[in-house]
């Protein structure tokens, strides 16, 4: 199945981590796939992708009022209505936030035209704050305008479905980063052949909580405690190092590593752990036959990690991430199953090829 319309598809900013969903996606636009999207704050910390192989990129220009952690943000993007007019989409994807103005103006352009709009979001958590009861208006108002809206996972769809969006138009695009495996992973004993390897990929910053994994596996008894391999650089490289020889020698920073580069270190990994937030390596993982250790965040993790592939873990919660490795690393034999699990996951259910499908069914469907 493929959409035969010209797609375009609008987001405030496009995170390089992207790119490979949308050249997918491109490849099932027949008429081809036009994106509009922004430079971030430089407080996000955000690294937008800067090409598109099979789709064209068209830069909106980003006015920010506040910035996205504000009740009082705004974003209006420059541009738009020009790039509509040059694109003339079938359908038009646009990101499922009423902080965007003329994200509203858009689709009742589109809708005059007689074409319809798809919503993409993350879902509708819980507000709070003096402008709660305007900004579930606002967010229920712009929702309902849509023809459909596809959530990152399921949790997200049922926060759509709260606020009283039929069934009928909410789908899940479970949120993929990486194509389904092509190779199976490699076959680990059912043993540990000396002190078990956690394994943590990312960016070294304080978000990323490095510091509760050393105080977890610093608490961990001694027969449990794992050689640690963390792989990545950042601004906190330094403290956690520091800290790391403090209390948690066994650690080893071995710096960035990319691509070919990180093979041999999933491979010799039993574990692996983002004990804060973000983390695009948890997939990549996963499809090296890994269990999983997350911190809870906005829902994205639930379709990812289950109990049947790993643990989630209170956030900010050393106990919670101690106890989630001394029930993994107890049993070395339901750990191997537990990463066979991680590997069937994202081989049949959440990968980019199935996510591509979900936007390619709801498309199809809206332009009937």
């Amino acid at each position: 199945m493929s959409f035969a319309g010209r797609l375009g598809l609008q987001q405030r900013v496009i995170p390089a981590y992207r790119a490979g969903f949308l050249e997918a996606l491109s490849k099932a636009c027949q008429g081809g796939l036009n994106v509009f999207a922004g430079q971030p704050l430089g407080i996000e910390g955000i690294t937008p992708v800067e090409r598109l192989l099979g789709a064209k990129l068209v830069q909106a220009r980003n006015w920010h009022f506040r910035d996205p952690s504000s009740a009082l943000f705004l974003c209006w993007q420059r541009g738009f209505f020009s790039w509509l007019r040059d694109w003339q989409p079938d359908a038009l994807v646009v990101e499922a936030n009423p902080r965007y103005p003329a994200t509203r103006l858009a689709i009742r352009w589109m809708h005059r035209r007689g074409r319809p709009v798809v919503g993409w979001g993350l879902g509708a958590s819980e507000l709070s704050g003096p402008l709660a009861s305007l900004r579930r208006w606002e967010r229920h108002s712009l929702l309902s305008s849509l023809d459909a809206v596809i959530a990152y996972s399921e949790l997200g769809a049922e926060q759509y479905q709260a606020l009283g969006l039929p069934s009928e138009k909410v789908y899940v695009a479970s949120n993929a980063v990486a194509v389904a495996p092509s190779t199976p992973p490699l076959q680990r004993p059912g043993w540990f052949e000396g002190r078990p390897v956690v394994l943590f990929v990312g960016r070294l910053q304080w978000r990323k909580r490095i510091d509760l994994l050393l105080q977890a596996c610093a608490g961990l008894h001694k027969s449990l405690q794992p050689r640690l391999v963390i792989v990545g650089d950042g601004p906190a490289r330094v403290e956690f190092e520091s800290l790391a020889q403090q209390i948690y020698p066994l650690a080893e920073f071995v710096g960035t590593k990319h691509g070919v580069e990180l093979e041999p270190f999933f491979q010799q990994a039993d574990l692996f752990i983002l004990p804060g937030t973000g983390g695009l390596a948890m997939q990549q993982a996963m499809a090296h036959g890994l269990p999983v250790i997350v911190a809870q965040g906005d829902g994205t993790q639930d379709d990812l990690v289950r109990p049947g592939n790993g643990w989630q873990v209170v956030p900010e919660n050393v106990q919670s991430l101690q106890d989630a490795m001394q029930d993994a690393l107890s049993d070395p034999g339901r750990l191997r199953r537990m990463g066979e699990e991680s590997y069937r996951i994202v081989k049949e259910e959440v990968n980019i090829e199935t996510m591509v499908a979900v936007f390619e069914r709801v498309l199809n469907r809206v332009i009937m």
